[in-house]
């Protein structure tokens, strides 16, 4: 493969880098909170799975990872809180990122500083193998799910004044965890013990899980189309998956247009969280939809194309 230049660009404004290390000296160190979580979310997911399987309770599973996951992690948390590549009302934005906050990954504020010191890690010429995923998958796993990065200088992380004012996310930031009981109330009220199980626990364990798991193969194995120069990192769109992870898995084309709310870029790409996107705009609850197209320049972003 060759490449060829064109002209868009990409920059975080939350992530300062002036004073920052380097992006390779730092220690992956157990974090308590995260690995205690996502065991026990194991734990009962497996005992309790097993003895509360049904056809109905694995549909359950199936709506409730759908919903949280492509409302909540692709289109609230991700397109929307953490790029802005939409507009919507407040209380839609509040909606989505509270289904995102459900699939048990962080909160809003923990997720936004996970993603973006990863994504300046990834921009460096060099980052420790925690941000690229190049350690086998079970010590990979090990660290995504168990673990925290501390780096011996971190570059600085600030949100939004708008972000960090608003009483609301502070809220879902300080109470994260304790947002699953609504969801769990629920569907132990329609469906009992079975259902907060296989709505809940197993959902939260898989999720978690297919989160990693995709985060690790976009990363390393898969098509390309663009090239960032520079960058240390470069990501991968795993065809296979584009489906089950509501067009996230277009991960190539999100290192290239990281502010395009549209990941399936190229023809026959599927994006089930875009589709699900322009009903929404047609409804008029979405608007200021950002396309590849209008994103700025960026010259260290190279097309690839056959030799």
């Amino acid at each position: 493969m060759k490449t060829i230049n064109t002209t868009k660009s990409y920059q975080n404004e939350r992530i300062n880098e002036a004073g920052a290390g380097d992006a390779c000296a730092g220690q992956v160190v157990w974090s308590p909170v995260k690995s205690i979580w996502i065991t026990t979310m194991f734990v009962l997911a497996i005992v309790g799975g097993v003895w509360t399987f049904s056809v109905e309770a694995f549909a359950v599973f199936l709506i409730t990872s759908a919903v949280t996951l492509c409302l909540g992690h692709s289109l609230g948390m991700h397109r929307k809180l953490i790029h802005h590549s939409y507009d919507c009302p407040k209380w839609l934005e509040y909606l989505l990122v509270h289904l995102g906050v459900v699939v048990g990954l962080a909160g809003p504020k923990g997720l936004m500083k996970v993603h973006d010191i990863r994504d300046w890690a990834q921009r460096q010429p060099k980052c420790h193998d925690f941000f690229s995923h190049q350690q086998a998958k079970l010590i990979d796993f090990y660290w995504a799910l168990h673990c925290d990065f501390v780096f011996d200088k971190p570059p600085e992380f600030t949100t939004e004044q708008s972000f960090a004012q608003d009483k609301v996310y502070q809220w879902m930031e300080k109470y994260w965890l304790w947002q699953q009981l609504p969801l769990a109330l629920l569907l132990f009220v329609v469906g009992g013990v079975d259902w907060v199980i296989w709505g809940s626990c197993v959902r939260v364990a898989v999720c978690v899980t297919g989160h990693w798991f995709i985060g690790y193969m976009a990363h390393n194995n898969g098509d390309r189309h663009w090239h960032v120069e520079g960058a240390s990192v470069q990501g991968y769109n795993i065809k296979f998956a584009a489906l089950i992870t509501m067009g996230e898995s277009w991960h190539n084309n999100h290192h290239a247009f990281p502010g395009s709310a549209l990941l399936g870029i190229e023809k026959g790409q599927m994006d089930p969280g875009w589709w699900v996107l322009l009903v929404l705009q047609k409804l008029g609850l979405v608007w200021d939809i950002k396309l590849p197209a209008d994103l700025p320049e960026r010259d260290e972003l190279q097309r690839l194309v056959p030799d």
